[in-house]
């Protein structure tokens, strides 16, 4: 296998067609090894347009909805970032590379500890790990200038919302399967936000994630 080869063709067959068209993103998915943060038995599909499995039921998010997310964000160098759902350590290594601080909260100890060898493998040292349930957020450090939230969730909670700065974005996966919707999430003031969807798919949902009102018959 050609690596180098597998990188140019899914940033230019898979990324570029969906709408990522950022050249510091490309840049940057050219540069952070997407095959040093899956799993062994999956280094052969790193590239690919598949969701790669990671222990207890989770998976990376396919590489061109990291893309996409990463360039609608629009990460600046002085911001600090929150992401929920660590997962192999990739896009909390992309995130790194464009903001000043990143806290990434994983729930799964086995798999907090895959990222952080990953992190370290990869010379990441911006990104700091936390294991715990961060489904409603993390308010030990809010305000966020950003939240990258990498799991679905079945409604947005509004204590979630509450801990972006104003001016700050949030990504999320919101709705049931078997579609849900990719949402930014802008605060525009201490009481206004903006919601913009992005596309439809369906996302792992995290776990202990806030659940919406059923009705019962």
């Amino acid at each position: 296998m050609n690596i180098e080869q597998a990188r140019f063709n899914m940033i230019e067959q898979q990324i570029r067609p969906w709408e990522v068209l950022d050249s510091d993103v490309l840049e940057l998915l050219a540069v952070v090894k997407r095959e040093q943060f899956v799993t062994a038995p999956y280094r052969n599909l790193a590239f690919a347009d598949f969701d790669i499995p990671l222990p207890h039921g989770e998976h990376m998010l396919s590489p061109k909805i990291e893309a996409r997310i990463l360039q609608e964000l629009a990460v600046r160098k002085h911001e600090s970032v929150l992401e929920i759902g660590t997962g192999s350590g990739y896009m909390a290594a992309l995130l790194g590379a464009r903001a000043q601080q990143v806290l990434s909260v994983e729930l799964d100890p086995e798999i907090a500890a895959f990222a952080q060898q990953n992190l370290l493998a990869n010379a990441v040292s911006n990104v700091e790990l936390a294991v715990g349930d961060a489904a409603r957020g993390w308010p030990a450090n809010a305000p966020y200038d950003v939240i990258v939230v990498s799991g679905g969730l079945p409604v947005l909670p509004q204590t979630l919302l509450e801990q972006l700065k104003v001016g700050g974005r949030m990504s999320a996966f919101v709705g049931d399967a078997p579609v849900m919707k990719a949402q930014i999430a802008t605060r525009l003031n201490e009481t206004e936000f903006r919601i913009v969807d992005l596309f439809e798919t369906y996302v792992t949902p995290l776990r202990n994630a806030l659940q919406p009102q059923r009705f019962t018959f």
